[in-house]
């Protein structure tokens, strides 16, 4: 029951000039005909056959590049689109509203070449320019995609709790360990089967431990092309949701890395980690929303078609309450995404994208369940959407963090931005 129609949320939130409906209809455009239905084809494939050189996944990604979609985020100077921040809140929706799964797959396939776009721009990093973002821009036919190698198999979620206690402790240091030998850095360790993309990535953005005593806090962070020799990947991991976005191991035996890729050290690896969590957790909080969406949206054309008890579903009582609650948490996870990059504020940023990441997933979950309650015994099967949108939105509260843990970090931000001036270096990219 799935709709190609005009985006339905186009009840003007905002005043939207004439390129930024375009932006929009064309996002849901390539969302309706290509991410959902290639989304759902490879829901039914097992993870070898999503990845395999006649998968349907190919061609999605090359029209993804060819729209320019992979040039999103990426700075003008470069050749990049740059969108501004109410063109990525309408433009991700849309794209999560199609296939949250294909949506993350292919926004993470940017993320090295947007850290080295902005990295490499701010500190005279030629190389980074040169050999990793350029070919990127140029590329038409998806011969670059990208990963990011953070998770480790005893370390998940805790990466990314800068301010905790752990944090700092020498005994939590990450398995993943790179030293400088000359001009290289070799890298040994491995990163876990959560790796987005792990498996058919050409590169990393590899977050690794370069100075142990620091603990998770000695952390480096290196764009590492993954044809270097020592560079090895484990299967495609077989998931309960989200099963287009392919997800793996990767192994490093003593990989030599130009230093020039080693783009920052521990002095400010907290700084990237961070713009790394806000980057991710408003592109969760944007994606997810869509998907609350998609869901409510099925359940209210299901609503209107059914009948019980002699009239249409829509009709009962207990049906408009369940509707008009998914209707607010679907507007208020939009509210929350949105205004991460729409109001200009000073707050911490971290615990506000944080916030609109646990809003979004939460909602997604939430309203799913519903529309799979609403759709009653259809809505457990097979090929039925809000089957597949459940499944996807439950795999969202441990994405990127599991939501628990992200509250924590959240409030370690909020208490400590009471007494802190901010950071040493500005890394806010714009």
């Amino acid at each position: 029951m799935s709709s190609t129609r005009r985006p339905r949320h186009f009840e003007r939130t905002f005043d939207l000039d004439d390129e930024h409906v375009s932006l929009m209809e064309e996002a849901h455009q390539f969302a309706a005909e290509v991410l959902r239905p290639v989304s759902l084809e490879l829901d039914n494939l097992p993870p070898s056959e999503v990845i395999a050189a006649g998968s349907p996944l190919w061609p999605a990604m090359r029209k993804w590049y060819q729209a320019g979609h992979h040039l999103m985020m990426l700075p003008e100077s470069v050749g990049g689109a740059d969108l501004d921040p109410l063109a990525r809140t309408l433009v991700q929706e849309e794209l999560g509203w199609g296939a949250s799964d294909l949506a993350v797959s292919f926004g993470v396939a940017a993320l090295p070449f947007f850290f080295a776009a902005h990295i490499g721009t701010m500190l005279g990093n030629t190389t980074l320019i040169n050999e990793i973002v350029k070919p990127f821009v140029e590329d038409t036919e998806a011969k670059m995609i990208g990963c990011w190698a953070i998770t480790e198999p005893t370390h998940g979620s805790d990466e990314l709790g800068a301010g905790t206690e752990a944090f700092a402790s020498t005994g939590s240091a990450g398995s993943c360990r790179a030293y400088q030998k000359g001009d290289e850095w070799v890298i040994t360790g491995q990163k876990s089967a959560w790796v987005s993309n792990g498996t058919i990535a050409t590169h990393a953005l590899l977050f690794c431990t370069v100075d142990a005593e620091k603990g998770m806090g000695g952390g480096g962070v290196a764009i590492v092309p993954l044809d270097l020799p020592g560079v090895s990947k484990g299967p495609p991991l077989d998931k309960l949701g989200q099963r287009a976005l392919n997800q793996g191991e990767i192994f490093f035996d003593e990989v030599h890395l130009p230093a020039e890729l080693m783009m920052i050290g521990p002095d400010f690896y907290r700084d990237l980690l961070d713009i790394t969590l806000v980057t991710a957790n408003t592109g969760m909080s944007l994606l997810f929303t869509g998907v609350a969406r998609a869901a409510f949206e099925e359940a209210l054309d299901y609503a209107g078609q059914r009948v019980q008890g002699g009239k249409v579903i829509a009709e009962h009582q207990m049906i408009q309450t369940k509707l008009f609650n998914m209707y607010v948490k679907v507007e208020q996870a939009r509210a929350m995404a949105r205004g991460m990059l729409l109001q200009n504020s000073q707050a911490p940023a971290v615990a506000r994208a944080i916030a609109a990441k646990v809003a979004g997933t939460e909602a997604a979950l939430s309203v799913a369940n519903d529309a799979v309650q609403i759709f009653g015994g259809m809505g457990l099967a097979k090929g039925t959407l809000v089957e597949k949108l459940y499944r996807d939105a439950r795999a969202s509260t441990i994405e990127d963090g599991v939501n628990e843990f992200l509250g924590l970090v959240a409030a370690r931000h909020l208490v400590d931005s009471y007494g802190e001036a901010g950071f040493s270096m500005d890394l806010s990219f714009g």
